[in-house]
């Protein structure tokens, strides 16, 4: 008996030395995956979280922006990204959904958040002075999950000095 229960002791261990190994495995991977073009991570006190983006990193892709959209899932968004920090403001010309405008600056800090753009209103949204990225996502999800100012955003487009590094 006492030979069977070593056994099983021993099978216990054994197993749950497998399963942190390949935890730490797919951690190791995990940690290396977390930043991608076409993931943005926000985080603040309220916790982390992370959409799946398309990059509008060009005049054109910019201007175009989610026109035309009739839709967009929960956790997707589009990411404004400009050559340098400036003075930005947006419109929802043409956008037939509902928008929160995250506007961040060069390290990646949440300067300023708009919600709930109006769809197909001409009044511009201005994000401030020294604006480089503004993530555009489903309105009313900004103020869901307390993404405000101060938030900090994750991305490989944040290189001077980002806050939270890739």
């Amino acid at each position: 008996m006492i030979a069977r229960g070593f056994t099983g002791a021993f099978r216990r261990f054994v197993g749950a030395a497998v399963l942190f190994v390949a935890s730490v495995g797919l951690g190791a991977t995990a940690v290396r995956a977390e930043c991608r073009a076409d993931q943005v991570d926000l985080r603040g006190s309220w916790g982390q979280m992370r959409f799946s983006v398309e990059v509008a990193d060009d005049p054109r892709e910019r201007a175009r922006g989610l026109m035309f959209r009739e839709s967009m899932g929960t956790y997707n968004g589009m990411l404004f990204v400009y050559e340098f920090p400036q003075k930005v403001a947006f419109w929802m010309k043409n956008t037939l959904i509902p928008l929160d405008m995250i506007f961040v600056d060069e390290q990646g800090q949440v300067a300023h958040v708009h919600h709930e753009a109006v769809p197909g209103d001409l009044s511009p949204i201005p994000g401030g002075d020294n604006i480089f990225a503004v993530l555009e996502i489903n309105g009313g999800l900004a103020r869901r999950f307390g993404i405000g100012p101060g938030d900090v955003m994750r991305h490989p487009s944040f290189q001077t000095d980002p806050i939270w590094p890739c």
